[in-house]
């Protein structure tokens, strides 16, 4: 068992055992979703959401051996390395530490100190650090010579090698960070020449703000970082000034002397030019980085939770992508979401061609059997809703408002352009609307998650981190809900276990070439698909007509023997196993233990045989705003209205309620009782009810708070 893995195992309070083969697994390529779903023998049933904390800790302290081994080098040929010193560095855990240990030895730029030094004044600054010469002025005569022109000359090149070598202090430096961590506050301002600008209007709460660090919420911080970014904020971060010198003096000046007094305006330079600016940085920096891991962790969260909203299924469906000059692009597909025709029509002002429009909604349901209408939310979705509502022969066709966000991103992109190259982005937009009610997952996964719409701060917090989670999060989704084989776009293919973007567009130019497929041993076939991809990816592909049973469910290819002989020892066939829940009761499934399977898989095995390839997620819902609310001029104090949360984040939740503007339920608002965490209460897509407690017309801010149902 090595140094890391008992580590994680510590950190994680996991055992070591569980640990250690996950890690062999991941080294073996083995993706998260697999890991998880089909070696819970080897992991002790770890989830995935274990599993990927392993990794990333297993990441961080491989990346910390690796600083290590460097700064062992490094000082190693400077002939400066100790066994002490090098003990210390190898024991060491944290980061911070570690180069704070590294700080003396680290090659930097030409500093006032490096200059001193040069100028041979390293033995005056010990003079003065040991406080032993009652003439310091006396002694530093002494070295006046090339550069130095006097004595005071040569004090002051002495005080900027005493401040660095402070600077340089291990013990220093954790003084001011522990104030830093008690005390530190973040402070924010506007920049004077912008504050009457238009844009700076929104950070106007910014203006004079300031509040302990270590209380500021991540949402509160990364809004005053962007205000910095965009030039209209100054933000700045400090501590008790006062306290840290007297605590840097106490254990750096002796007695009361010339020397002293040298020591001091040395320590306080060190302290105000070199360690204050430094822990400054540090602190800004943890501050974001923490700042960044909770808004990637809500953004993960709602785009999980969108993701597996309901879907409608494989019904013909007509998409309206509402609006009022240019129309309403309407589009009709097929079960298998295929385009099926597609025109505008012009029901709203100025057209106002409504008894023409009503005629070719009712035309279009009955030619192409449309069985739910799939209105975008944007401009004009509630006029647009209201008409199709009036046209009383489709009364029996069901309608939902579907979320727009990011459909002009997918219509102007490469995939949409491959999928349509001869259609404009206004008919791709629609059919990407049609799409999202049949298929949230398969339709929503062509779109960079940042263009979804259910994050905050997306494009403030550190690109790497958060495309690596919601990638993570996508491929989770992905491979939870499964993937239809004959039917999935090369883009949701990309997500499967073990795929990718090469294998994926391979599998679909085999299909194309020769046809659907007809069991998941075909895809052996597939060019540059080998053994330790099918293995990652079967379980999560799915062959409906497939005359192996156990192809349209979750039961992986390795476990089709264990299926096979439990049917035979009953006297039937897989399928008759599957549909008979008695005979399923009467199978000893200890007789069926394996060296490589176990009860956690057989388990899962049978719940698979008692509901095959069972979508998780929930069934769709019908949902009407409350009619005569149209904008917020409609809005009154006290009224009670349906609503659609359409954003969760750590203060609070933002709800649709057909105004066009959505409102705030803030989390104090959002139970009468304490809540930490808004998705303790609701849900990304819930339906809830709202009371409306102020309207800022000016700001069209609404404020809601959620009424129990």
């Amino acid at each position: 068992m090595d140094n890391i893995t008992r580590k994680i195992a510590d950190l994680l309070q996991l055992p070591t055992r569980s640990v250690e083969n996950t890690l062999e697994l991941l080294k073996e390529g083995c993706t998260i979703p697999f890991i998880a779903r089909y070696r819970k023998e080897r992991t002790g049933s770890l989830d995935e959401v274990q599993i990927a904390a392993i990794s990333d800790f297993n990441n961080k302290l491989t990346e910390l051996e690796a600083r290590k081994t460097t700064i062992l080098k490094t000082i190693t040929e400077q002939g400066k390395l100790t066994p002490e010193l090098e003990k210390r560095i190898r024991e060491c855990e944290d980061a911070e530490i570690l180069e704070d240990i590294y700080l003396p030895y680290k090659p930097k730029r030409r500093t006032k100190a490096q200059v001193a030094r040069e100028q041979g004044l390293e033995p005056l600054a010990t003079l003065i650090c040991l406080g032993r010469e009652s003439d310091p002025m006396a002694a530093a005569k002494r070295f006046v010579k090339g550069d130095v022109k006097t004595a005071a000359d040569a004090i002051k090149g002495a005080q900027y090698i005493i401040a660095e070598m402070v600077s340089e202090d291990e013990k220093a430096r954790q003084t001011v960070r522990r104030s830093f961590e008690r005390e530190a506050t973040i402070c924010s301002k506007v920049v004077k020449e912008k504050a009457d600008n238009e844009e700076a209007a929104k950070y106007r709460d910014y203006f004079d703000w300031k509040e302990p660090l270590k209380r500021c919420p991540s949402h509160r911080l990364l809004a005053m970082k962007r205000g910095e970014a965009e030039g209209i904020l100054r933000i700045s971060i400090s501590t008790d000034d006062g306290d840290c010198l007297f605590r840097l003096r106490r254990s750096r000046v002796n007695g009361k002397g010339p020397c002293a007094r040298l020591m001091e305006e040395a320590v306080d330079d060190s302290y105000k030019r070199l360690i204050e600016p430094s822990i400054e940085n540090e602190f800004a920096a943890r501050s974001k980085e923490k700042a960044d891991e909770e808004a990637i962790k809500v953004f993960a969260e709602n785009l999980r939770q969108l993701l597996m909203s309901a879907p409608l299924g494989q019904k013909r469906v007509m998409g309206v992508d509402p609006g009022f000059r240019t129309g309403c692009k309407v589009v009709c597909l097929d079960q298998q979401g295929n385009l099926l025709h597609y025109e505008a029509i012009f029901p709203h002002q100025p057209v106002s061609k409504t008894r023409e429009a009503a005629a070719a909604v009712e035309r279009l349901v009955e030619l192409y059997g449309v069985e739910a209408i799939a209105i975008g939310n944007g401009t004009a979705s509630r006029e647009t809703s209201a008409f199709i509502k009036s046209i009383k022969f489709i009364h029996n066709v069901k309608q939902f408002v579907v979320s727009e966000d990011g459909a002009s991103v997918y219509s102007a992109s490469k995939i949409a352009r491959e999928e349509f190259p001869d259609k404009d982005v206004t008919v791709r937009g629609a059919v990407s609307i049609a799409r999202r009610l049949m298929d949230p997952l398969a339709e929503l996964v062509k779109i960079d998650p940042k263009s979804i719409g259910v994050g905050q701060y997306q494009h403030d917090v550190d690109q790497s981190k958060l495309k690596k989670t919601l990638d993570l999060t996508v491929e989770s989704c992905v491979n939870t809900v499964g993937v239809n084989l004959n039917t999935a776009s090369q883009h949701l293919l990309t997500y499967v276990s073990g795929l990718g973007p090469t294998l994926a567009k391979n599998i679909v130019d085999f299909r194309r070439d020769n046809g659907p497929f007809t069991n998941r041993n075909q895809l052996k076939k597939v060019p540059r698909l080998g053994p330790v991809a099918f293995q990652q990816c079967a379980g999560f592909l799915r062959i409906p007509e497939s005359a192996n049973p156990l192809d349209n469910s979750a039961v992986h290819p390795e476990s089709y023997k264990i299926v096979e002989k439990m049917a035979k020892d009953n006297g039937c066939t897989v399928l008759q196993l599957m549909k008979d829940a008695e005979r399923r009761k009467t199978i000893d499934l200890k007789k069926y233990v394996t060296e490589t399977i176990g009860m956690p898989t057989l388990n899962d095995i049978m719940k698979e045989l008692e509901k095959p390839g069972l979508d998780p997620r929930n069934q769709i819902e019908e949902f009407d705003f409350a009619e005569g609310i149209n904008t917020v001029d409609d809005l009154r104090e006290g009224m009670e209205l349906p609503g659609i949360v359409t954003n969760i984040t750590n203060f609070g939740v933002f709800v649709d309620i057909g105004v066009h503007h959505d409102g705030l339920i803030h989390i104090s608002q959002l139970a009468d009782r304490y809540v930490s965490d808004p998705n303790e209460v609701v849900k990304l897509h819930q339906h809830v009810r709202v009371r409306v407690m102020e309207v800022d017309r000016k700001r069209n801010r609404i404020s809601l708070k959620k009424i129990s149902q």
